[in-house]
């Protein structure tokens, strides 16, 4: 069975659960374009010590911390290297910011 859903590892745990379907195979066609809002302003970012990264810089670039909204409360991500798609890409961080409305949505993080 070929899915095409955004959440690709959580759908596969979710559909090993009907075993019917639990040979599931998932294909990604483009990113996942889901918007999450939190009815309050996130804590300031933590502070992070950024490590020697292990690949060459041009493989690699650090994508910052950041608090995510579970629904409930804030959780903090943890910052890590991520792969650059090409030499020349850079990685724009995601951020919170607030609507007119008082809520804040989190806008993610892409490259460019």
């Amino acid at each position: 069975m070929h899915l095409r859903f955004a959440k690709a590892g959580a759908l596969c745990a979710a559909l090993a659960l009907v075993p019917a379907l639990s040979g599931c195979v998932v294909e990604e066609r483009r990113p996942a374009t889901v918007e999450i809002l939190a009815p309050r302003q996130p804590p300031p970012p933590r502070v992070e010590i950024i490590p020697t990264p292990q690949r060459p810089p041009d493989v690699v670039e650090w994508r910052p911390g950041h608090w995510l909204w579970d629904g409930r409360e804030y959780i903090w991500v943890a910052g890590e290297y991520i792969e650059r798609p090409h030499h020349e890409a850079r990685w724009v961080p995601g951020h919170w910011d607030e609507r007119p409305n008082g809520t804040w949505a989190w806008i993610q993080g892409h490259w460019r």
